[in-house]
């Protein structure tokens, strides 16, 4: 009996040393972790839209930043950012008034063009190098980013984008009406100043 009890013994200590082996083989001190997110969305708006978006200019920006600093060594940062300007027209501001038809023309009205947005697109764009940023990286990055955008939309503006905007929209809008109406169709604008 004793004989069976030292077998026995022996044999529960062999699983549970195959079991610690098997825990320990797939322990790592520093294992990565699933990573878990909640969400707690809410329905903030619901908005009509009515831009039509004619163009759309895609920049590509490397951005140096630094935070001044008396005594210590200034923060740096460099970034490759891509972004985006759209240029477009609010189709919601025409209204009836805004045509006319005069025997086999058609005029129409349009509100003139802007950018409808301006925007970085951060899953393409990447912090490419930093210096000592380690107390002020969130700071320099957000004030990188902030000009950026910025830069973007001043580009967009410099390059004319309003003018391909009305370009484009002659090119798009003025062979729709024509095939729709039938008639000859004349796409005019406020000049500059007006409303």
């Amino acid at each position: 009996m004793r004989k069976w009890i030292t077998i026995l013994f022996y044999a529960v200590i062999a699983a549970l040393l195959i079991l610690i082996w098997e825990k320990v083989r797939s322990f790592k001190l520093f294992k990565d972790r699933e990573a878990v997110t909640t969400h707690n969305i809410v329905l903030k708006e619901i908005s009509g839209l009515g831009n039509l978006e004619l163009v759309k200019y895609a920049y590509r920006d490397v951005v140096e930043q630094s935070i001044a600093r008396d005594f210590l060594p200034d923060p740096k940062a460099i970034l490759i950012i891509q972004g985006e300007a759209v240029g477009c027209i609010d189709l919601r501001k025409v209204t009836a008034d805004d045509i006319a038809g005069r025997g086999d023309t058609l005029v129409v009205n349009l509100p003139k063009p802007e950018i409808c947005y301006h925007k970085i697109d951060h899953s393409r764009s990447k912090v490419y190098h930093t210096e000592y940023a380690f107390m002020n990286e969130g700071l320099l990055l957000e004030e990188a980013y902030k000009r950026a955008e910025q830069q973007i939309l001043q580009s967009a503006l410099d390059s004319d984008i309003l003018e391909q905007t009305r370009q484009n929209a002659d090119l798009v809008l003025k062979p729709l009406l024509e095939n729709t109406t039938g008639k000859k169709v004349v796409l005019k604008y406020p000049m500059e100043g007006e409303l």
